[in-house]
């Protein structure tokens, strides 16, 4: 076969996060968001040593495991979920098998406890946290509001019945698209860098139903669409929110300042049209304060499936001190002081370190101490030497250097907490060469219907066994 070909085939299986695979005429070729036991067309878009690469054009037949009528309406054409058409035992088997074909190279067979994967608690309306993009659907199309069309970096798909969100984002979501619809309030453009609208972030507490509101925009206040004053504009969407009839409450709405030509959420600076910058939500026993840009699990019920089984991994910690490396807003750090002599969490987000000061407080845990920056530069600079360690870095893994040193503390147990299984295997074949050995893991399903999964690694120093 050479490139541009069409051929058929059905997958055989899907390779983390999304690559089927499909073997035809005994060429194996990666399709992504093709499922396994799909009869597919698919054209071959790259060929090069020996690696050939595919683009689904048509399924043919679905799996025999597949329910394409109960996925979410816009499933296919929105970028965010591949495994929606799957009842959601199947999801957690491919998930579970994912992770197995990833740690096996890495780590013998036979040689650990793999405890499997847990599934979250719901697998419908999990996310408290959703970052949606104005565009159009297509070139010159009217204003659409929600997530980038599959495969395209520029087309918006507007998603009103987004199944993996509470019913309240999708009427905010809605609301806010008609309105400015009305306005004729033009987008940011990709390539003109023109317009004002940029992002609409919401945020919804699972457990105290608060939800946070914050419009992006830039500051090129001509493109409104209209001849109102922007602070009128902006008082009239705070108003239809306000009028919405919502299971949850807001707790705040926003709006931020952005004129960087990066396409991402991030604030030059953030008013309060409403309300407060925060909200509330809670993870087994404790409160947590949290604000538009703050790092926060996105599946709160999840994360206590995670955090329950990492604070199991981590053992006791009694007189012991524990470093949270990559700490967040301080989640894992404040469920595990109330057993340990101290916890120091690391963090380079300088707003998400003043969260978890703050959190802690909330919660009266004075044996916490949270700093910012760079793990690769702070663990140089801390006084206390820690009993063991806690890691959830972000998604590329830990920095070669930082992982250096994080060896060098000699500590009896480490936990691995990664959002990416890819990265967590080859930051394995380090801790493993430099002493380690894994002594269990499992998997955790934060988020159901998509690739991700989450993964736990508990390791032993082979050096200190016995002491």
């Amino acid at each position: 076969m050479k490139k541009g070909d069409l051929f058929e085939g059905i997958v055989d299986v899907i390779e983390f996060p999304n690559k089927g695979i499909v073997t035809v005429d005994g060429e194996r070729i990666v399709v992504k968001n093709a499922l396994p036991g799909q009869r597919i067309q698919g054209v071959l878009t790259k060929k090069r040593k020996g690696k050939s690469e595919g683009r689904l054009l048509t399924i043919l037949e679905p799996s025999p495991v597949e329910r394409p009528g109960e996925a979410c309406e816009h499933f296919g054409i929105c970028g965010g979920c591949v495994y929606q058409s799957l009842p959601y035992e199947e999801q957690l088997k491919i998930k579970e098998s994912q992770v197995k074909a990833l740690l096996d190279p890495v780590v013998k067979p036979g040689s650990y406890e793999f405890q499997g994967i847990k599934g979250s608690p719901i697998s419908d309306g999990y996310r408290n946290k959703m970052e949606f993009s104005f565009g159009d659907e297509f070139k010159g199309g009217p204003l659409a509001l929600g997530m980038h069309k599959r495969g395209s970096f520029y087309d918006i798909v507007t998603t009103p019945g987004c199944r993996i969100v509470h019913g309240d984002f999708c009427k905010i979501l809605e609301s806010t698209r008609a309105y400015f619809a009305e306005l004729g309030t033009a987008f940011l453009g990709k390539l003109s860098h023109k317009g004002y609208l940029r992002h609409l972030l919401v945020r919804r507490a699972v457990k105290t139903g608060e939800i946070l509101v914050d419009l992006v925009t830039t500051t090129q206040t001509e493109y409104l669409g209209t001849d109102m004053q922007e602070d009128q504009v902006l008082g009239g969407w705070k108003e239809r929110l306000l009028g919405l009839e919502l299971e949850g409450r807001f707790a705040g709405i926003l709006h931020t300042l952005n004129d960087s030509l990066a396409d991402v959420v991030q604030s030059d600076r953030t008013d309060v049209l409403y309300g407060q910058d925060y909200f509330y939500e809670e993870l087994l026993g404790l409160r947590f304060r949290i604000s538009p840009f703050s790092f926060f699990q996105t599946n709160s019920l999840g994360a206590e499936v995670l955090y329950d089984m990492a604070r199991s991994y981590v053992g006791e910690t009694k007189d012991k001190v524990v470093f949270d490396l990559y700490s967040g807003t301080g989640t894992i750090a404040q469920i595990l002081a109330p057993v340990a002599k101290k916890v120091v969490g690391v963090e380079i987000v300088e707003e998400a370190v003043e969260a978890a000061r703050m959190n802690a407080k909330l919660n009266g845990l004075e044996n916490c101490e949270f700093l910012a920056g760079d793990v690769l530069k702070v663990i140089d600079e801390i006084q206390d030497k820690p009993d063991l360690i806690m890691l959830d870095p972000p998604r590329d893994g830990i920095h070669p250097k930082a992982l250096n040193k994080i060896i060098e503390f000699g500590v009896e147990r480490m936990v691995y907490i990664s959002c990416k299984p890819t990265s967590l295997a080859r930051d394995l074949v380090v801790l493993q060469e430099r002493g380690y050995r894994v002594e269990k893991g499992g998997a955790v399903d934060m988020f159901p219907g998509t690739g991700n999964v989450e993964v736990v690694i508990m390791m032993r120093n082979c050096g200190l066994e016995g002491k």
